[in-house]
């Protein structure tokens, strides 16, 4: 454990999702600029761990092992009196549940910081009340935390930014067994949310073998889940070469140091487009069921493509009218060329109808 004076650390209750998690970094920005030297620590789900890891704003990350809807009161006391040794003046919670705010209430941390969530009296004794007009994007409602509860949030926020040397990018690639290339596009062809949100196999394969003809190698990345559909791309596709699929192969540390060697970045709204964001990639976002009104990738190198159809944004799973025109009719000729475009130069370039 840290030796650092009790004032100088404080305790972040992290996001259990990847790109809610890159979209809380300007709160940390925040925090360390009103509180020069201030320690920043996060309790952390391990998948989440490596992006957190990758802020220079985090010192230590803690392993929090409880799943989604888990309670386990004596487990989580047991990790609260270990936390509890640190000093914490402050814990800033994150997450709207009462269980992610047992924890530093637990630990008797003085300063317990959120929105008032669901059923938090007690937990939380410093109460934001969320104003959703004011505060449109996540990342906004995050960093509002930083602020006195009712006061403006200072606009414009820091964009996230997450670290990947060349040494880690060529360590990852000799891991792997993968060759460098002049230019590389990745794609992320998965979505944990669900379906309504994935742009077509198919049209990832069409756009693979046009990037392809004109040069590029294609890493595929994503989770385990995700290992099917890299397949059905890499099967449709009729290139000369194939795009190399690593969904499942690569961990999360590895698919950042990847994304940061790519020329583009081809994403569905997911987490690792927000990981892509954050390393500064020129970055193409396709948009189906969901909206970047509250979820945009923060870069000034992001060109967002959604057809913006009647039914969107539905922010369904599964396409509730069963045909999916938000992204079925969204053709690759239309992704290509925002690929082969210059990295726009204002923030968040959307492409509409």
């Amino acid at each position: 454990m840290s030796t650092k004076p009790a004032a100088a650390r404080a305790l972040i209750v992290a996001p259990a999702w990847i790109g809610d998690a890159v979209m809380a970094q300007p709160l940390f920005v925040r925090l360390q600029q009103k509180t020069p030297g201030l320690q920043l620590d996060a309790l952390a789900p391990r998948w989440v761990a490596p992006v957190l890891q990758r802020m220079p704003q985090i010192g230590e990350v803690i392993d929090n092992p409880f799943a989604h809807g888990e309670l386990s009161l004596a487990a989580r006391y047991r990790l609260a009196r270990e936390l509890a040794k640190n000093g914490y003046q402050r814990a800033y919670i994150l997450p709207n549940s009462a269980k992610s705010a047992l924890i530093p209430w637990l630990a008797a941390i003085p300063e317990r910081i959120g929105f008032t969530g669901e059923a938090r009296y007690g937990l939380i004794n410093r109460r934001h009340h969320l104003d959703e007009i004011a505060l449109p994007q996540m990342s906004e409602r995050f960093a509002q935390l930083a602020e006195a509860p009712g006061a403006r949030l200072p606009r414009p926020l820091p964009l996230p930014r997450l670290a990947s040397s060349s040494a880690q990018q060529s360590q990852t690639r000799d891991a792997l067994g993968i060759g460098s290339a002049e230019k590389i596009a990745v794609f992320c062809p998965g979505a944990e949310y669900g379906a309504a949100k994935r742009w077509p196999a198919r049209h990832f394969a069409a756009l693979a073998d046009e990037l392809g003809r004109r040069g590029y190698a294609i890493w595929l990345l994503g989770s385990p889940k995700d290992r099917p559909v890299g397949d059905e791309i890499v099967r449709l596709s009729t290139g000369a070469q194939a795009p190399q699929n690593l969904c499942g192969t690569t961990s999360l540390a590895q698919a950042i140091d990847l994304i940061a060697a790519a020329s583009v970045v081809v994403c569905n709204d997911s987490g690792l487009m927000h990981v892509a964001a954050a390393l500064d990639r020129p970055l193409v976002a396709v948009y189906g069921s969901s909206s970047p009104g509250f979820t945009p990738p923060l870069s000034t190198r992001a060109q967002i493509i959604s057809l913006n159809l009647p039914c969107s944004p539905c922010f369904e799973r599964e396409c509730p009218l069963g045909h999916l025109d938000c992204l079925t009719k969204l053709e690759p000729a239309r992704v290509l060329a925002a690929c082969l475009a210059p990295s726009p130069s204002s923030h968040l370039t959307e492409t509409c109808r």
